[in-house]
């Protein structure tokens, strides 16, 4: 294989990889907006704030990862906005928070970033 080539595959996972995620946080988005909506069965409020704490749990354990290719600032600075999304989550679902919608935005955000 040529290094064009390994060079190509690289990128076309990366960006595959990317696309999976903003599809993860998507789905995290669409299930936040129900609740919002007061559209929820007390399940569909719990299964949605675990799904988007063990995507955010997910994201943080590969980006601590030393293999992560990112700059070491930028990282940190996502472990953060990530450790926050999970204490929001958690809030939430012990219902000492009813606000959903900066969990929303921050989400948005990130996915519309990648």
């Amino acid at each position: 294989m040529t290094f064009e080539a390994y060079e190509a595959v690289v990128d076309e996972s990366g960006y595959e990889a990317r696309s999976r995620e903003r599809q993860a946080l998507t789905l995290g988005i669409d299930r936040l907006e129900r609740i919002q909506k007061d559209r929820f069965s007390i399940e569909d409020l719990v299964e949605s704030l675990l799904y988007v704490r063990r995507l955010w749990t997910i994201f943080i354990e590969d980006l601590a990862h030393p293999e992560n290719g990112l700059p070491d600032k930028l990282r940190a600075d996502i472990i953060s906005i990530g450790l926050w999304v999970v204490k929001e989550a958690d809030r939430l679902r012990e219902q000492r928070s009813n606000d959903v919608v900066q969990l929303i935005e921050i989400n948005r955000l990130i996915r519309d970033a990648l």
